[in-house]
């Protein structure tokens, strides 16, 4: 019932490519195929309407096909991501996991029959309205992950208006709502999504090149590794139209290095959450920072230069904390924005704007100039406390080669003091070998003291 209008549009292009996983393609009537087995399946086990089920993996016809099948129950689904284990107890124990399908990298399929008994208000709410459920959980890089607790139906609305569905690279992570979005509407259209296994920029750019992919979807933080390490010039991307970008703020330096990189590719900013879904944009231009949010079903207000959003498709609450909603019905975000008629300009989180001396500095404004310092290849900025002006700007800095530690600070600083009022400059840098990101390509900001 709940995906009908999935299964009726796979049936009216049997024989066209739905996914490309491993370089194999998939039917959309192999997809039917699939999804008949794994609904077989869940009866001969007698997984009912309301189960809590917990379900790993990361984009393989077996995983899609039972994501679909489990829908289609009325479960209520825990997707989890088979490329890390981050945290996985803890999401398991919060969700309260009645059942496990774990689909290994190889699309095999295990099942775990497990001894909870989900019995949260929120999932009797689900229960009694006989909808099927979708659980996300926040990325937990600032302590333990948030669960938050979606009515699918709502979620699946957006899906019914039909869309242009062009072959699109599923980059961003299966328990990642941006990954889930993007299978959905490239299926809704009855596109073709291609399967990613290796995020490196190598591996995606040849991806591109064999698939002739026209859409990828990926974060700020993954396209600065892109053009930072130039793997977009070792392959034919000729068939890209369109380069989407969100899930963190874009520093101007990235966005300026992808619009010189690539002039005729339109770059289109994306704004969602796990808690209200994706909304629909539009850039002003290719090379601004500038957009509209919305579309049909939301609507957006500003507070105290805070976004707010409503819509039917807002989470039911969370399992693990307050709701996030105001009396009125409006969730706030914490994205502290600027408005220009009908467009935003997203500034970043509040929680992550470093107070120096009662001025606020935007992590990402700073990381913008160091990114255009010679031998820069990643950075972050974060805060650490003060104890007289409240915080310090501080920086870790990945290099593309290796440069005396002191020397880079006096150049960093030197460079930065034209460019940036003079309580925006970091105080203390730091140079790591590691990669800035986790598993889903986004910074995680943290105090150099807990590292």
């Amino acid at each position: 019932m709940f995906i009908d209008f999935l299964l009726e549009k796979f049936t009216q292009f049997p024989e066209h490519k739905c996914l490309i996983w491993n370089n194999r393609p998939t039917s959309y009537s192999d997809l039917l195929e699939c999804i008949a087995h794994w609904r077989r399946d869940l009866n001969q086990r007698s997984i009912s309407s309301g189960t809590v089920v917990g379900l790993e993996g990361d984009f393989s016809p077996n995983s899609i096909a039972l994501f679909l099948a489990l829908i289609e129950r009325a479960c209520i689904v825990v997707p989890q991501s088979n490329v890390s284990h981050k945290l996985r107890a803890e999401k398991d124990a919060i969700a309260e996991v009645e059942n496990y399908y774990v689909v290994d990298q190889d699309d095999r399929v295990r099942f775990e029959p497990g001894e909870r008994k989900a019995v949260h208000p929120l999932y009797q709410e689900l229960r009694n309205r006989r909808h099927p459920g979708l659980v996300l959980f926040s990325s937990g890089t600032s302590g333990i992950p948030k669960g938050a607790v979606h009515d699918f139906t709502f979620l699946l609305e957006k899906f019914l208006i039909p869309r242009t569905a062009l072959t699109t690279l599923n980059f961003l992570l299966f328990d990642h709502w941006g990954g889930l979005n993007t299978l959905l509407h490239t299926l809704s259209n009855c596109g073709t999504a291609v399967m990613v296994k290796d995020r490196s920029p190598d591996a995606v750019c040849k991806l591109i090149e064999v698939h002739k992919v026209a859409l990828l979807p990926a974060t700020p933080t993954f396209l600065n590794l892109m053009i930072i390490s130039r793997a977009y010039k070792n392959y034919d991307l000729t068939s890209l139209k369109v380069i989407s970008y969100g899930a963190e703020p874009m520093a101007p330096s990235t966005l300026s290095r992808l619009t010189q990189a690539f002039p005729n590719i339109k770059l289109q900013q994306t704004y969602g959450l796990i808690e209200v879904g994706v909304l629909r944009s539009k850039s002003r231009d290719n090379g601004s920072l500038w957009v509209q949010i919305g579309g049909e079903g939301y609507e957006t207000r500003v507070v105290d230069h805070i976004l707010h959003i409503k819509t039917k498709s807002t989470i039911l609450g969370y399992l693990n904390a307050q709701s996030p909603m105001t009396e009125d019905g409006w969730f706030i975000t914490g994205d502290l924005v600027e408005v220009d008629g009908d467009y935003f300009r997203i500034l970043g989180r509040k929680s992550e704007i470093i107070n120096v001396g009662g001025e606020k500095v935007y992590p990402t404004e700073v990381e913008s100039v160091i990114q255009e310092l010679d031998n820069v290849s990643e950075v972050t900025v974060f805060g650490e406390k003060h104890p007289l002006i409240g915080s310090i700007v501080c920086a870790k800095v990945k290099l593309v080669k290796p440069e005396n530690a002191s020397d880079f600070t006096t150049r960093l600083k030197i460079f930065c003091s034209p460019r940036l009022e003079r309580f925006k400059i970091p105080v203390k840098v730091k140079i790591i070998e590691d990669h800035h990101f986790g598993d889903r390509f986004k910074k995680a900001r943290v105090d150099v003291a807990q590292e």
